[in-house]
C-alpha cells in the first residue's frame, strides 16, 4: 500500500505520466521537489505577502515566507520520525525515512504558495466580490460549479493549481512535483461544490484541476468505493506542523508588536512547558519579553511535535482508513496540550485579529483587491464577448496588458479567462497589488 503513496511519478501531460528515473544517491525525486519549490518565483514572492499583519513596518514580524520555512522545519522532523515508523511497519517495502521527511517538508513549503496578497483578508475580499456580483451578466454565463470556485476561492486549491498547472510548465504539469508530494499537500480532497454542505470555504481543487486530481488520487490509491477521495496520510503531519507554528508564532508577533503582553501568554505556555519552566524564564531579567516568548515558543514546538509524532503512530490505522479523523490535534491525548492550542486560538481571535491597526489595513486591502477585480474582470468579459483586443476600449486594453503573460487568451472559456485574472491577482505581493491598484485608479502617475 505505502509504495503507491510514495509514488515518484510526475505529470507531463494527460498521456505522459512517468516515474522519475533520473535519481542519484545524493538527490532523490523528493529532494528535487524541495528544490523546485525553493527556487520558484511563487515561493520567493511569499516574502512580501502578509501572514497576519498587513504591510508591517516591523521586520521581525512573520511574512508568508518565514512562516512557510518554519512550518517546513517542523514538518521535516515529523516526517523523519514518521519515515522510521513506516520503514519498520512496511519492512517488505524499501522506505527511506529521509524521503518521507522531504515529502512533508516540501508540502509544508508549498502549503501557502496560493495565498493572495494581504493574507486571509485578501481571500475574503475575492470571495465577497464574486458573491455580491453573482447575479450580474458577466458572471451569468459561468456554470454553477464554476461560479462556486470563485465564490468559495481557497488558498489551498490555488496552491494545488500553482504547483500542478501554473508555475514553470503552464497547463502541462506546472512544477511537475512527484505524486507523493502533491498528495501530501492536499488537506481537503474535494471540490468547491462541497463547501455549502460543509458550511465553510475549504476545498483543494477547482473544476479546472478536477480531471488531474482524479488521476493523481487514483494513482495514489486514495479513492474510496463511493468515488470520493481520502487524504494522504502524510498530509496530516503537514497540517499539524502548520497548526503548531501559526498557533504559537502569531503570539510571538503580537508580543513583538505590543498587541498583547507577556502575561497574556502565560497560561498557554504553562500548559505546554510546565509551571517551573515558565516561571524560571519569566523571572530571568537578562532577557526581554520578546526573547522570553521566543524561548518558550521553541520549547513548546518541540513538546508539541513529539506528542504529534506519537499521536500519528497510535492512530495510524484510523488515518489510513476510509473513516479518517479530522486532524491530529483533535486526537491529542495530552489534554493540557489540546487546551493550550485552543487557548492560543481564542487569544488570537480576541486580541490579535481584531487589533485596530490590522483592521484599518485590511479595509485598505479590501479597496485594493476590489479595484483590481473591478477593472480586470470587466476588461476580460469585454474581451471574451468581442473576441478581439483591437475592439476594446483603451482602458480595458491597457488593463489586460498589465497582466503580461497571465492575460487571458482568445478562444479560452470565460471560466478559464477569469481564472487567469485570479491567478494574476493571487500571485501579487502586497506591495505590488497596492501599486497596480493605484495605477488603475490614476494615483500612480
Amino acid at each position: 500500500m505505502f509504495k503507491k503513496l510514495l509514488s515518484n511519478k510526475r505529470y507531463y501531460g494527460i498521456n505522459d505520466i512517468r516515474d522519475d528515473d533520473e535519481q542519484n544517491y545524493y538527490r532523490s525525486s523528493f529532494h528535487k521537489d524541495y528544490d523546485r519549490i525553493i527556487f520558484s518565483n511563487s515561493f520567493r514572492r511569499l516574502s512580501k505577502k502578509t501572514q497576519v499583519h498587513p504591510l508591517s513596518k516591523n521586520d521581525h514580524v512573520h511574512n508568508r515566507l518565514t512562516h512557510s520555512l518554519e512550518v517546513a522545519s517542523v514538518g521535516r522532523s515529523l516526517g523523519l520520525r514518521a519515515g522510521e515508523f513506516l520503514s519498520k511497519k512496511y519492512s517488505e517495502v524499501k522506505i527511506d525515512p529521509y524521503d518521507v521527511a522531504y515529502i512533508i517538508q516540501t508540502a509544508c513549503l508549498a502549503h501557502d504558495i496560493g495565498n493572495p496578497p494581504f493574507g486571509h483578508a485578501g481571500e475574503e475580499v475575492i470571495k465577497e466580490w464574486f458573491e455580491s456580483n453573482k447575479d450580474k451578466s458577466f458572471l451569468k454565463e459561468l456554470s454553477r460549479d464554476e461560479l462556486e470556485d470563485f465564490i468559495h476561492i481557497d488558498g489551498n486549491a490555488q496552491s494545488f493549481r500553482i504547483v500542478s498547472q501554473i508555475e514553470n510548465n503552464l497547463f502541462c504539469g506546472g512544477m511537475r512535483l512527484t505524486f507523493a508530494t502533491l498528495g501530501a499537500l492536499v488537506k481537503y480532497p474535494y471540490p468547491s461544490a462541497r463547501c455549502e454542505h460543509l458550511g465553510k470555504s475549504k476545498f483543494n481543487f477547482f473544476q479546472s484541476e478536477a480531471e488531474f486530481f482524479k488521476t493523481l488520487f487514483l494513482e495514489l490509491g486514495l479513492v474510496k468505493i463511493d468515488g470520493s477521495y481520502k487524504r494522504h496520510p502524510l498530509s496530516f503531519l503537514m497540517e499539524a506542523a502548520d497548526d503548531i507554528c501559526y498557533g504559537l508564532l502569531d503570539l510571538q508577533d503580537a508580543v513583538e508588536l505590543k498587541i498583547i503582553t507577556l502575561e497574556d501568554t502565560k497560561k498557554i505556555f504553562t500548559l505546554i512547558c510546565g509551571n517551573q519552566e515558565v516561571e524560571e524564564i519569566y523571572a530571568d531579567e537578562n532577557y526581554s519579553d520578546i526573547k522570553k516568548v521566543s524561548r518558550l515558543v521553541a520549547i513548546s514546538i518541540h513538546n508539541l511535535a513529539l506528542h504529534t509524532m506519537g499521536v500519528f503512530e497510535d492512530n495510524f490505522e484510523t488515518i489510513i482508513s476510509d473513516n479518517q479523523s479530522k486532524d491530529l490535534i483533535e486526537l491529542f491525548t495530552n489534554e493540557a496540550y489540546k487546551s493550550a492550542m485552543q487557548e492560543a486560538k481564542s487569544l488570537a481571535s480576541k486580541k490579535i485579529f481584531n487589533e485596530k491597526r490590522k483592521i484599518e489595513l485590511e479595509l485598505g486591502a479590501y479597496n485594493i483587491i476590489e479595484t483590481l477585480l473591478d477593472n480586470l474582470i470587466h476588461a476580460t468579459y469585454d474581451f471574451y464577448k468581442k473576441g478581439d483586443e483591437t475592439k476594446l476600449p483603451f482602458r480595458y486594453k491597457r488593463a489586460l496588458e498589465l497582466m503580461g503573460e497571465d492575460r487571458p487568451k482568445k478562444g479560452q472559456s470565460l471560466y478559464i479567462m477569469y481564472q487567469r485574472v485570479v491567478d494574476y491577482i493571487v500571485g501579487m505581493t502586497d506591495n505590488h497589488a497596492k501599486y497596480v491598484a493605484n495605477q488603475l485608479n490614476g494615483m500612480g502617475v
